[in-house]
């Protein structure tokens, strides 16, 4: 890779530290962002996408501004969530950045993880000064407040999103720390958790998936306000420390088969058209007494929404495997 183009950012208390404030091409940047999205190119942005392109991102209101046509639109890839790491391809002047999500594997892609675009003022440099064990965010959505039951500083956090602690808790609170954010923030510390040391059970895998019923279905949605087949199961097991690839047919590879009936709730079905590669991914949700009781909680392309339901006919027709993490 090239080494050497720079995009410049807001200085922050990083500088006062010593620390490097530029993005750089062929290094590796954070998600500065709640949820930040993953475009197909620069040019594939529509107007409606507004809120989702600027450093104060809105993913609720560009949500709602969405038709159920533009829900489906092929620009968008995948999301991102806060503190999550990308590779830097390459850096335009006009401010969007091509990268590799290297927290979302998509091996028929890219080895290295799921390319795409984004703005670059959505980007942060990684910064050596922090570390430590992450904790994982498990509420739905929350917001970082500026200090324990103090204003909220970053709304629309969502669940999956790694954040490592600035210290102790104190009164209920927990600081962390916030890419690009001089001071810790806070949240309610009984809305983090431990990465596992174990892997989840498939019960509890259902459970964070079952939290997303209604959320409205968006192709390349990666959060608890808009969300696609696969990116529910990537969310679903990412709440666990779990990093699934992101698209269903890569998803497919990375678990392992069962026999049909041998399937058990949190297990995952998957649908193909004869002679095609798999397109679409739910979540068991009930052991099947007979093939025509098959259930299964999804993202629905067609219903635009996370629904669960019996596997209806044209479903059943086009279930090739059943398949367990």
């Amino acid at each position: 890779m090239t080494v050497g183009f720079f995009h410049r950012v807001p200085l922050n208390s990083r500088h006062e530290l010593g620390v490097d404030v530029e993005l750089q091409q062929g290094r590796e940047a954070i998600v500065r962002v709640a949820v930040a999205t993953l475009w197909s190119s620069p040019e594939a942005v529509r107007p409606v996408d507004g809120p989702a392109l600027t450093a104060g991102v809105d993913i609720p209101t560009w949500v709602r501004g969405m038709d159920t046509d533009q829900q489906v639109g092929d620009c968008v890839l995948s999301q991102l969530l806060l503190g999550e790491r990308v590779l830097i391809d390459e850096l335009r002047p006009d401010g969007w950045a091509r990268v590799v999500a290297v927290e979302q594997p998509a091996a028929k892609l890219d080895p290295r993880g799921y390319p795409g675009w984004l703005p670059a003022d959505q980007l942060t440099p990684v910064d050596p000064t922090v570390s430590g064990d992450p904790l994982i965010v498990d509420a739905t959505v929350t917001g970082l407040h500026t200090a324990p039951g103090g204003p909220v500083a970053l709304p629309g956090v969502v669940v999956g999103t790694r954040l490592v602690p600035a210290g102790p808790a104190r009164d209920g609170w927990r600081p962390v720390h916030v890419p690009a954010q001089a001071a810790p923030l806070w949240l309610p510390d009984g809305q983090l958790v431990p990465v596992p040391t174990e892997p989840p059970s498939a019960a509890d895998a259902l459970a964070v998936a079952q939290r997303l019923l209604d959320v409205a279905y968006i192709w390349g949605g990666l959060s608890a306000y808009g969300i696609d087949c696969s990116g529910l199961v990537h969310l679903a097991w990412r709440r666990f420390g779990v990093l699934l690839p992101r698209d269903a047919d890569d998803q497919a590879v990375a678990t392992t088969p069962l026999p049909l009936g041998a399937e058990r709730p949190g297990d995952l079905y998957f649908f193909a058209r004869p002679g095609r590669k798999i397109h679409h991914i739910g979540i068991v949700t009930a052991v099947a007494d007979d093939p025509t009781t098959r259930r299964m909680l999804h993202a629905c392309y067609r219903r635009r929404r996370v629904l669960e339901e019996q596997l209806p006919a044209d479903r059943t027709a086009t279930l090739v495997g059943v398949h367990r993490v």
